[in-house]
């Protein structure tokens, strides 16, 4: 089978406000980033498909019989972005020689890869490739790489094989597919999602599909189209955090304080819809400092609430006060205890280092 040679991207993301608070029913607001992860296929006559990810180091080769004869093991099967197949995923385990203890971020990304490629094309004739992936994005600090992987993963892939339109021109990386093709890549990409983490609320790949910026509540994303371009510092404090500990830590905090944490869990969500009224206004009317003012005081409130929920770290509580000196407002952004910090920029700032968060995909 031949494939078509594509080039795709996709961003990462950053949470504006409810991480934590959106496990146990609030509202979370995610936001799209100006830093993108790669991806390229170009097809092959040697009857290999190899895979390069030079961001982590990972520069694998196998032979398409290989391949088929794994997947003769598994009998026919029509693939499915609804669920994940357990048993190709085992299977791809054992072939790889992956087991709980040494998942790291090479053989995730690795099972990533060949489980959608396997799925998309067990049905016909497995086709020669290379995948060629690069990010921007700092791997483990909470911008949603591994999600922004498995978005160019699905649409390069879905795009190769046919499924999918290629982009409108050759040279661009950003297609502008249909409603009905972005559902497909986020679904396939969800896929990749769940073998790298296990258990992802789909917020991820959502912005990595869409771009923008997306309101997360109760399993439900609504692409937000109103809403003004935002300059952000991000800010890498790269210590080191699990995201399951963090989430059980709130899990724990929230049955020993139900009377205090709730009412936390409550302000934390009028804090998402708050934000998420003033940036209407902002794309509906003249924008003034005082729009910055509240947004400001939403990132101080919400801070004050997350290290309340036992998710804070010295080091973001450093990036709080240095950034405060200069008159500027931070918080963190996605589990917290380490990880990275937001921090606005006004428009008249000058002097700053930012990174512009992409609401127009």
């Amino acid at each position: 089978m031949q494939v078509r040679d594509c080039l795709v991207s996709a961003p990462g993301k950053a949470i504006l406000h409810g991480e934590h608070a959106v496990v146990h029913g609030k509202v979370a607001l995610a936001v799209s980033l100006n830093l993108r992860t790669y991806l390229q296929i170009k097809a092959r006559s040697n009857g290999k498909v190899c895979i390069n990810l030079p961001n982590i180091d990972t520069f694998l080769c196998w032979d398409l019989s290989e391949l088929k004869q794994l997947l003769a093991c598994l009998g026919d099967k029509k693939e499915e972005a609804q669920r994940l197949d357990a048993e190709l995923v085992k299977r791809l385990r054992e072939f790889l020689g992956v087991t709980d203890g040494n998942l790291d971020s090479s053989n995730t990304a690795t099972l990533a890869f060949l489980y959608i490629y396997l799925s998309l094309f067990r049905s016909g004739e497995l086709p020669s490739l290379t995948v060629t992936a690069w990010s921007e994005l700092p791997t483990g600090a909470g911008l949603g790489s591994s999600a922004a992987y498995s978005v160019c993963l699905a649409a390069a892939l879905l795009c190769a094989g046919g499924t999918i339109t290629s982009p409108l021109k050759e040279w661009e990386h950003t297609a502008r597919w249909c409603q009905e093709d972005l559902e497909l890549i986020n679904s396939w990409a969800f896929q990749g999602e769940l073998i790298i983490h296990g258990n992802p609320s789909g917020v991820d790949n959502a912005v990595g599909t869409w771009g923008g910026m997306l309101r997360f509540l109760a399993g439900k994303i609504i692409p937000l189209s109103r809403v003004p371009l935002l300059r952000i510092l991000l800010t890498n404090t790269k210590v080191p955090r699990s995201t399951k500990v963090l989430v059980a830590r709130v899990k724990d905090r929230i049955n020993k304080f139900p009377s205090i944490m709730i009412p936390v869990l409550d302000s934390v969500d009028a804090i998402s819809c708050t934000c998420e009224k003033v940036l209407t206004d902002m794309t509906c009317e003249p924008i003034t400092g005082e729009h910055y003012n509240v947004l400001e005081e939403l990132i101080d409130i919400n801070q004050h609430h997350l290290n309340v929920m036992s998710v804070g770290h010295p080091a973001l509580d450093t990036l709080c006060r240095v950034t405060l000196a200069k008159g500027l407002h931070s918080k963190l952004t996605g589990a917290g205890g380490g990880g990275c910090g937001i921090t606005l920029l006004r428009p008249v700032s000058r002097g700053h280092c930012s990174h512009i968060i992409a609401i127009k995909q």
